[in-house]
């Protein structure tokens, strides 16, 4: 019994000593919450409401700035054909070198056309045969010896001989494949002996001076877009910067993409230039004289539109704005700011409304 008595004692005595200690500690902490609040009303009675946040700035001066439009496009050649045989039979003769440069109207392959020049020889002297009786006939009728109608069916027998030995020379002239226009020609897929169809392709023929690059604008810029405007671009592979002339747009928007399709020329005397490439086109529209600019990390979404912070008085203001085109490092501020505003670039997640501000300035 004694011992249950001094346990029930001992627990009693811990139970109470927990209680004082906890009495204890939670009078320390209000009287430390006091002090620190005490403190508190100190500093705000001092009227000091926080050291101030240091941030980047910019006095915005007005320029002239430059909207360009960046698209990309593809560089095609400004005349291609794929070269075919109009007529088919045995390759006789190949006169081109592959990855060459050919003229217009240089010999590039001849077809077998023994079979032809045969026709072409009948036709000939049957021709010429027809050219005699016609002559006799035409003597005669001026005698009267024979009818009007017996002539005008020999000098139509002529004629019919004319129009076919004009046509065999056509055939025969097909067997002859020249080049259309001056270009450099592909590789070939023939040799001599192959019997050629009208199937069969031959080589592919370009011409690479100039070239044609083709690209899209978004609909928006369609109004914007002139003959004659300048491009400038590079292509992937190389930094060297290439420039042309829009010559070619086109009548209509694109209803699928919403897009303006446009061509411009640009020089290749080198031939560096290579159709199929990819083209990274930068296209000047216009130039604003007094536009406002400021750096895109400066501009802040919300939920009715865009809000930048200036500084006024030491104190950072909201002030709502409007903008336009964006580069890759400003924006245009079409209104909502003017000349002589500082506007805070740095800091802009930890700015609030009349927060006090020490501002350093950014030179442009």
């Amino acid at each position: 019994m004694k011992k249950r008595y001094i346990i029930y004692a001992v627990l009693a005595l811990g139970f109470a000593y927990l209680v004082y200690y906890r009495i204890n500690a939670n009078k320390k902490l209000e009287g430390k919450g006091g002090a620190g609040s005490a403190q508190g009303k100190g500093a705000t009675k001092g009227g000091g409401a926080g050291a101030p946040l240091a941030v980047d700035g910019i006095v915005v001066k007005p320029r002239s700035f430059n909207a360009d439009l960046e698209v990309t496009g593809a560089i095609e050649a400004n005349e291609s054909v794929v070269l075919k045989s109009e007529v088919s039979g045995l390759v006789t003769g190949i006169y081109f070198t592959e990855g060459t440069n050919v003229t217009k109207g240089s010999v590039l392959v001849k077809v077998n056309a023994q079979d032809v020049q045969a026709q072409l020889q009948e036709a000939l002297t049957k021709q010429k045969l027809s050219g005699t009786n016609e002559n006799r006939a035409k003597q005669l009728l001026e005698k009267g010896a024979i009818s009007q109608e017996e002539y005008d069916t020999s000098l139509a027998d002529l004629r019919s001989l004319q129009a076919q030995s004009q046509l065999i020379r056509a055939q025969l002239a097909k067997t002859t494949i020249r080049a259309p226009f001056s270009g450099r020609i592909g590789l070939r897929n023939i040799s001599s002996g192959t019997y050629l169809t009208p199937a069969t392709v031959i080589a592919n023929l370009v011409s690479t001076n100039p070239v044609k690059v083709t690209f899209a604008v978004p609909e928006k810029y369609a109004g914007q877009i002139k003959m004659g405007s300048a491009i400038s671009f590079t292509t992937d592979g190389s930094s060297k910067q290439h420039t042309g002339k829009i010559y070619a747009i086109e009548s209509g928007i694109n209803a699928a993409t919403r897009t303006l399709q446009i061509r411009a020329l640009a020089p290749n005397a080198d031939n560096a230039l290579l159709p199929g490439s990819f083209a990274k086109i930068k296209l000047a529209l216009n130039t604003t004289p007094n536009a406002i600019l400021i750096p895109n990390s400066a501009i802040i979404p919300v939920l009715n539109g865009k809000i930048v912070y200036v500084q006024k008085n030491g104190k950072a203001q909201e002030t709502k704005v409007e903008a336009g085109t964006r580069t890759d490092e400003d924006i245009v501020i079409t209104s909502g700011l003017k000349a002589g505003d500082t506007v805070l670039t740095t800091g802009a997640m930890a700015l609030k409304k009349d927060a006090p501000v020490k501002v350093h300035l950014v030179k442009e």
